[in-house]
């Protein structure tokens, strides 16, 4: 393969605009700039959990899938009407959630964003997840969005969940369980 970037800057889109995958411009703030930019977000995210220690090599293994596929979305977003995440990488995602949450014990309180280095991370990437999930929403409020694309960030954000529940009891923090304000 040749040099994909052989400048770093090209000054184009000092008036505000970017350039989408099919070759057409846009306005850096426009929905769907900001849906794959937060998908950008959220890979960085993940990359910062795969740093954290403890991380085992079946969670690194999936992690590093999910990268892949996030920039695969990625430019699924970024060029209109490109497919790229179909309903057997959502499927996969179903079974290793179904696979990591059946070690677990049923949830009976919400837990907090806490519970050792790698689950913190864990819960920060789930977060932007969401946050990129709400934005591809809005985005397929104004102009064609495949389905497959919100079901994937959708299940990607529950097994983040999940994750991050395993990781915080894999490294002795444990779940930080939310206590409801009348029993404080």
């Amino acid at each position: 393969m040749g040099h994909r970037l052989s400048r770093i800057y090209t000054r184009t889109g000092d008036d505000g605009s970017t350039g989408l995958g099919d070759g057409s411009r846009t306005g850096k703030d426009a929905l769907r700039v900001n849906a794959y930019g937060t998908l950008d977000e959220a890979n960085s995210a993940i990359g910062v959990l795969l740093a954290a220690p403890g991380i085992t090599a079946p969670i690194r293994e999936l992690l590093t899938t999910v990268q892949h596929q996030l920039f695969d979305l990625g430019g699924e977003l970024c060029i209109p009407g490109h497919a790229a995440i179909d309903a057997q990488a959502i499927g996969a995602l179903e079974q290793h959630l179904d696979a990591f949450n059946s070690a677990l014990p049923p949830l009976q309180e919400f837990i907090l964003p806490a519970g050792g280095e790698a689950a913190a991370r864990c819960h920060l990437a789930r977060t932007i997840v969401r946050r990129a999930e709400r934005e591809t929403v809005a985005l397929s409020r104004q102009e064609a969005v495949r389905a497959e694309a919100i079901g994937y960030l959708n299940r990607l954000s529950d097994l983040l969940f999940v994750l991050a529940r395993v990781l915080a009891r894999a490294d002795g923090h444990g779940e930080v369980l939310w206590r409801n304000p009348r029993q404080r």
